[in-house]
């Protein structure tokens, strides 16, 4: 009998303490929500208000499909007048996901960028957050000039020794374009339009170990 006894107040503790535990998480995920939300906001609007020009009011946030993938956009006007749009886009990086957040003018001119989120290499890919890097993208404009790395016959000078990096941000500022050409004119570009790199790059870390060439 003491054998059951003590099986059955082992059973009961547990039950009690995933209980208790449960409920600590359901009160800690209610009081932490609306902070979370309220700072991922914050910062989807900074992002917002640094790659399009001055405008009034709320941007209006929209979703468009493209090649297969959704896409969050969002417009932004002055006086009435559309004056451009802020288009988060992604493509991978030798750590992972670059994302970005796109601005393009109403006349297809890249504003601005700005880095959502990225996990490159520091001292390497990581510089891609850099304005000796990012400026390049400033007031770029696609239709007289190549969003690929000089690498490879485009106009960007790509971070040193972080070639992947750099074709990850230039894809990225690449898919934006084309979801901007999708909300303006309804054009879809190909899918195989190169918003992604391949994972088989490689990229060379702080000891030098691998080449990205």
């Amino acid at each position: 009998m003491a054998v059951q006894s003590s099986f059955k107040n082992m059973v009961l503790s547990l039950m009690v303490i995933c209980f208790v535990s449960s409920a600590l998480l359901a009160v800690v995920y209610v009081v932490t929500k609306a902070p979370i939300e309220a700072a991922s906001a914050a910062k989807t609007n900074n992002a917002i208000a640094q790659v399009v020009p001055e405008f009034d009011g709320t941007p209006e946030k929209a979703r468009i499909g493209v090649a297969g993938t959704d896409y969050i956009y969002y417009k932004v006007s002055k006086g009435g007048s559309v004056v451009g749009y802020a288009v988060m886009a992604s493509a991978t990086g030798f750590g992972g996901p670059v994302s970005l957040m796109v601005g393009i003018t109403a006349d297809g001119v890249i504003y601005n960028t700005s880095v959502l989120s990225q996990s490159e290499t520091p001292g390497l890919g990581a510089k891609c957050t850099d304005p000796a890097f990012a400026d390049q993208f400033r007031n770029f404009n696609p239709a007289e000039k190549v969003l690929k790395v000089k690498k490879d016959g485009g106009d960007i000078d790509a971070i040193t020794a972080s070639t992947i990096t750099s074709r990850a941000y230039a894809n990225a500022v690449q898919t934006a374009v084309d979801v901007f050409k999708a909300i303006t004119s309804g054009e879809q570009p190909d899918a195989a339009s190169g918003a992604s790199v391949s994972a088989a790059h490689t990229e060379n870390d702080n000891n030098g170990g691998h080449s990205n060439e």
